[in-house]
């Protein structure tokens, strides 16, 4: 019967990975250059869809950039409204580390009239959770004011939004991008009034710093790109390695040019302009190679909000000379003039490096740019630095909005590790006790694992996560990617710390959602009555077929490197998204029946997934194998072999060693080691005490009874 079972399993998951995707996949989308930055963006997107009141758009204009809808009345063309790309705007990450690209329509009242997703590169969008719960999502801004500050979940005037169950992260970044990009769009048309800033006024210090005085009090600041950043191999040189600065400043500016200089530039400058130097070295230069005259450096930005400053030939001057003797050597310097008044030195500014990356994954070149930023230190302002509202990053309101829920996951998972690092004490009370002490709060903790950390949280871990992580380290590391997920980045860490203390088996056989899912229909299965059907496979055939979850998690991180779409339709491999993420009833009934068929299989065999698919168990598998602290063994355990015929998990071979890779930790074997009723070395030392009228001692910690005579000195010792 259970190869039967075992045989349909095999068939469901192939039905499952071989599902089709949607033909229409946003995340397949190709968007060209022209939609990206070309002038007509009206010829590439669907600006009818997000604004349906206009029949005739305008080209590209404004910086940042936007588009004018135009409705035809009486043979005349009538403003309606606006049209822009939120990559132009803004640049907010989501869950996959890019940004969701998304074109939005707006009245000329400020109300957003359309939402439509153009790309995007979420993973959990790929399979599990359709694209059409982030369509669905989008829609409810229609209507909404572009300057309205809308947070997700039930707000207590009933105008917030609702979240996307399972992708919460993609849903906050696009919250965000949505939001800010409306408000930019709408202060630059004179919709929104934006905040005042008032003109900075300079305190009259007069100083003389050395250049370490002004990197540390942050009137110079760094910015370096190293090679990878851009997709280059390592050249032994950063790409670009810049200092910059502002200097109106006077103790800035005589600190680094000189009164005499600084004092001829003050000069030169009117009113509403700004002088900011720029020293450099790398591979490149940041002046650009193919700079003209009469052209714009195209390589360097000056960034405020949602202004962008960029620089032409007469914006330069010339930069000789550093005063500072301790100023670090620099192939080229320069000063650049800000010439606006909108440009604000008392407010935060950004200095924008301007690159073409490629792209290692689509091989390929994409625009990037890396910022700075520069922030006047204020005890140069009168009166100190302005109150700045910032906005929260995505993965920050994700831990902000659920600190409680977070300290309850991190006191459950300390409370976990310190009930397991008690086991010896745990064990040996156990193995004279009728119901093992250890069985009961694990039983509590398997029902946790399922119900407040897979249902309610969430927090199942993924080999999507394990392939993410590869791909980051390979491409380009992002804290905030691994950040945005408050609880499974808290539960990665907790898995890191236990597998390299005592493997895998305490977040496997304990705490994992599913892995605890079947274990309780195990023990279902027991309760009503089908005890006398469940067993193990045999052992060499388990000794087989536990293979197949490492050539699983090869084959998913493999796969992964040729194409991440790929990868993330054959990780439906895992059956976490159907029963967590998504739930039975949102998917499709092969995906249902695979979960089905699992759960059926594991009322009569313990874990089955565990022990011969999961490629998330095969992972955690590896770096067991180091663990610091593993499972007590005696010497008789080499020709005894009643641990192995009790083990759940086929972990104890024929000579009594235990494979920490296949260990989930159950304690069994430990509390038999104990216990001179079950362990065969220990009853037959019981059983001859007892015959030759000998006491019974307590049993230390390598399992054996304590001498008596090594128990009477101990006791004299104590006494004296």
């Amino acid at each position: 019967m259970l190869y039967r079972l075992i045989t349909l399993l095999g068939a469901l998951l192939a039905l499952a990975c071989a599902a089709p995707a949607s033909a229409t996949s946003m995340y397949d989308t190709v968007l060209t250059p022209a939609l990206m930055s070309g002038p007509d963006l009206c010829a590439e997107a669907p600006c009818s869809d997000v604004l349906p009141a206009a029949t005739v758009f305008s080209k590209r204009k404004g910086a940042p950039a936007y588009v004018e809808g135009y409705a035809l009345e009486q043979g005349k063309q009538q403003l309606v409204g606006y049209v822009f790309l939120s990559t132009d705007v803004v640049d907010i990450p989501a869950y996959s580390g890019k940004p969701v690209v998304t074109l939005i329509g707006m009245d000329i009242k400020g109300l957003i009239s359309g939402v439509r997703i153009l790309k995007h590169s979420e993973p959990i969008l790929l399979a599990g959770i359709p694209e059409t719960v982030l369509t669905k999502f989008v829609k409810q801004y229609f209507g909404k004011p572009g300057d309205a500050k809308l947070e997700l979940g039930l707000g207590r005037d009933g105008g917030d939004l609702d979240a996307i169950s399972g992708a919460t992260v993609t849903a906050i970044a696009e919250n965000q991008t949505i939001a800010q990009s409306a408000y930019e769009i709408g202060k630059q048309v004179g919709i929104f009034k934006g905040m005042v800033k008032p003109r900075a006024h300079f305190t009259p210090l007069r100083e003389r710093l050395d250049w370490a005085a002004l990197v540390k009090e942050g009137a110079v600041q760094h910015l370096r790109v190293e090679g990878a950043d851009v997709g280059l191999p390592s050249s032994g040189k950063p790409y670009m390695d810049l200092h910059f600065g502002y200097l109106n400043v006077p103790t800035v500016g005589i600190s680094l040019l000189g009164e005499r200089n600084y004092a001829s530039l003050m000069q030169d400058l009117k009113e509403d302009e700004h002088a900011i130097f720029i020293i450099g070295t790398g591979v490149e230069s940041f002046k650009g190679s193919g700079f003209v005259r009469g052209g714009i450096y195209d390589r360097i930005q000056v960034r405020q909000d949602a202004d962008r400053f960029t620089f032409r030939d007469t914006d330069y001057r010339n930069l000789y000379h550093l005063e500072p003797a301790d100023t670090p050597e620099y192939q080229e310097s320069a000063i650049f003039i800000v010439r606006s008044a909108n440009f604000n030195p008392a407010w935060p500014w950004q200095l924008s490096l301007l690159a073409n990356k490629l792209d290692m994954q689509t091989h390929s070149k994409v625009f990037v740019h890396f910022d700075e930023e520069y922030w006047t230190p204020a005890r140069y302002l009168e009166g100190g630095r302005p109150k700045v509202e910032r906005p929260v990053p995505a993965w920050k309101s994700a831990w902000l909005a659920r600190k409680g829920e977070i300290a309850l996951f991190v006191l459950l998972l300390l409370a976990t590790a310190g009930l397991y690092a008690q086991r010896d004490r745990l064990v040996r009370a156990s193995s004279r006790k009728s119901k093992p002490l250890i069985s009961v709060p694990r039983t509590v903790l398997w029902a946790t694992a399922v119900g407040f950390f897979g249902l309610y949280l969430k927090a199942q871990p993924s080999i999507t996560q394990v392939m993410t992580w590869f791909h980051s380290l390979i491409y380009q590391w992002k804290w905030e990617l691994f950040l945005s997920d408050p609880f499974i980045f808290i539960f990665w860490w907790f898995m890191v710390v236990t597998v390299v203390l005592w493997g895998r088996g305490l977040f496997c056989g304990w705490l994992c959602p599913f892995g605890s899912l079947q274990h309780l229909a195990y023990k279902a299965g027991t309760l009503i009555g089908l005890g006398r059907f469940q067993g193990l496979l045999p052992k060499r055939v388990h000794d087989k077929l536990k293979w197949v979850k490492y050539g699983v998690f090869a084959v998913l991180v493999g796969v992964s490197f040729y194409s991440m779409e790929l990868a993330e339709h054959l990780a439906e491999i895992e059956p976490f998204k159907t029963t967590f993420l998504v739930g039975l009833l949102n998917r499709g009934w092969p995906f249902a029946a695979f979960v089905a068929v699992i759960l059926g299989i594991s009322i009569l065999s313990e874990r089955p997934y565990c022990k011969y698919i999961c490629p998330l168990g095969a992972g955690l598998a590896v770096p067991s194998f180091f663990r610091l602290f593993g499972l007590k063994r005696k010497q008789e355990c080499v020709t005894c072999t009643a641990c192995a015929k009790g083990c759940g998990s086929h972990a104890i071979d024929a000579q009594g060693r235990i494979d920490q890779k296949e260990c989930l930790l159950c304690l069994d074997c430990m509390v038999m080691y104990y216990d001179d009723h079950a362990c065969p070395p220990l009853a037959k030392e019981r059983k001859t005490r007892e015959k030759n009228g000998q006491p019974l001692t307590p049993i230390n910690e390598r399992g054996y009874f304590i001498p008596l005579e090594t128990l009477r000195n101990e006791l004299k010792r104590k006494a004296g």
